[in-house]
């Protein structure tokens, strides 16, 4: 299966149905940032061509933009909450079970980079969904994860789908 046969029908039913736009788009979201959802189904590629999408069918950004950020916060949250109580039995789950160099490097990334790391680490694959994970085992304050989950959720959900729905608008008008 090739990223058309998937994106071209989600792209497709935004535009038939441009109410639930902002659902699709958090629910999208919250699948790219869940612990074990994101490594499964990558939604990024998608994610960027919602944004072009956006502006085709002109519905307004801002909501989708909200509900994009709002998934992305509840999934991590969750993902943190996981890790939070299932401290080091969370590494024998799948997939870190299976790939083990992702805890490694999730692990030195956020030793690295304390609560910086959550922030930054939203903006790179696979760490987006296993450092909440990480942030929740190594009992990260609540507050201070909160605060990096939010501020990155929304800087994320921003540049994936500012970029086409503006550049959309220009080409389009």
């Amino acid at each position: 299966m090739d990223l058309e046969t998937i994106t071209n029908p989600i792209l497709g039913f935004i535009r038939d149905n441009q109410a639930y736009a902002p659902l699709i788009v958090g629910l999208m979201t919250f699948g790219e940032s869940f612990a074990f959802i994101s490594l499964v189904l990558p939604m990024v590629t998608i994610l960027v061509a919602v944004g072009f999408a956006l502006a085709a069918a002109d519905i307004t950004f801002w909501q989708v933009w909200l509900s994009a950020a709002a998934g992305a916060v509840l999934s991590a949250w969750i993902s943190y909450e996981i890790g939070h109580k299932a401290k080091k039995r969370a590494y024998g789950i799948w997939p870190l079970s299976t790939k083990p160099e992702l805890i490694d490097r999730g692990e030195r990334f956020f030793q690295r980079f304390g609560p910086w790391a959550m922030f930054l680490g939203r903006f790179f694959g696979p760490t987006r969904a296993v450092l909440p994970l990480i942030a929740g085992i190594f009992l990260m304050p609540r507050v201070l994860f909160q605060v990096a989950n939010m501020a990155s959720a929304s800087v994320w959900a921003f540049a994936l789908l500012a970029p086409g729905a503006g550049l959309a608008r220009y080409l389009l008008w």
